[in-house]
């Protein structure tokens, strides 16, 4: 199937209930791309989030976020073109078990950099998830700006609609409370404990995950660098006010751990006798 003159779509690579991801050649460009194709017949709320996720991707240039290339209509369907990430999924690598500490530290760290570019933006992704995670192989992308919304509260639902995904809502989300850039910081927590653990950490119906993080804040494992430990912690507090930033997040993950200082031994007397000792022997 052809997208014009210039898209040769191929194998489906993804997708959900609006639209589907192909592999496809440009033709122009002599190189291989991703083409979100939009389904027929989209309801006029459908058509509104297609252009502000066009909006959206068309005003963020980031290593840590998938570039836009090009969009249209094409026989009444709506398309992006963007860069075509060879790795898998983040939830495709959490399913061959946890990840090691310094490899999530990294991970979490671009991540968490990329997050500080959209909300810079006056963006809020509100979808934060491994299955949204691509592992390039110059590091972790973000992607599917489906659900995004701009810090001025826009967005194509009711007021009392949840959107997102359950297991990683912001208790805020969960609330139909306004959201901002701590839901992302919320959900990115979630991400990084999920990498360490190779679980989520709600887990359950829908409903129950979705309201258990009403009743608990995440558990941070033992065993972590103390400032990561502290981070996390904050990331998954249950007030929006009190999480870090997500510029914050980014530095302290790729910070070395702290030098702890030995303490110097306290001189005894038998320390103090032999070091006499040794001096009147020098001058004897």
């Amino acid at each position: 199937m052809d997208i014009g003159e210039r898209y040769r779509l191929g194998e489906r690579i993804g997708g959900g209930g609006s639209a589907d991801v192909h592999r496809a050649w440009d033709r122009v460009a002599g190189r291989e791309v991703a083409v979100k194709l939009f389904r027929a017949g989209a309801s006029a709320a459908q058509k509104r989030r297609q252009e502000q996720e066009l909006r959206i991707l068309d005003r963020l240039r980031h290593p840590g976020l998938i570039p836009l290339y090009d969009s249209g209509v094409r026989d009444g369907r709506a398309y992006l073109v963007m860069r075509l990430v060879p790795g898998p999924s983040l939830a495709d690598r959490i399913a061959d078990g946890p990840l090691p500490v310094d490899e999530t530290l990294e991970l979490g760290s671009g991540l968490a950099d990329a997050l500080a570019h959209v909300h810079r933006a006056g963006i809020t992704h509100r979808d934060v998830k491994p299955a949204n995670v691509l592992l390039a192989p110059d590091g972790p992308v973000l992607g599917d700006f489906g659900v995004a919304q701009g810090l001025d509260g826009a967005r194509f639902a009711t007021s009392s609609a949840v959107v997102g995904t359950a297991a990683y809502m912001a208790p805020e989300q969960v609330r139909g409370a306004p959201v901002g850039p701590p839901a992302d910081v919320f959900a990115l927590a979630l991400v990084l404990l999920e990498c360490l653990s190779g679980h989520r950490e709600y887990r359950g119906s829908l409903t129950e995950c979705a309201v258990a993080r009403l009743l608990r804040e995440p558990k941070v494992p033992d065993g972590l660098p103390p400032h990561v430990a502290d981070v996390l912690t904050r990331m998954g507090n249950r007030d929006p006010s009190a999480r870090p930033e997500a510029r914050e997040v980014a530095g302290v993950l790729r910070a070395p751990a702290p030098a702890v200082l030995r303490p110097r031994r306290r001189r005894g007397l038998a320390d103090v006798v032999k070091a006499a000792a040794s001096v009147a022997f020098s001058l004897g």
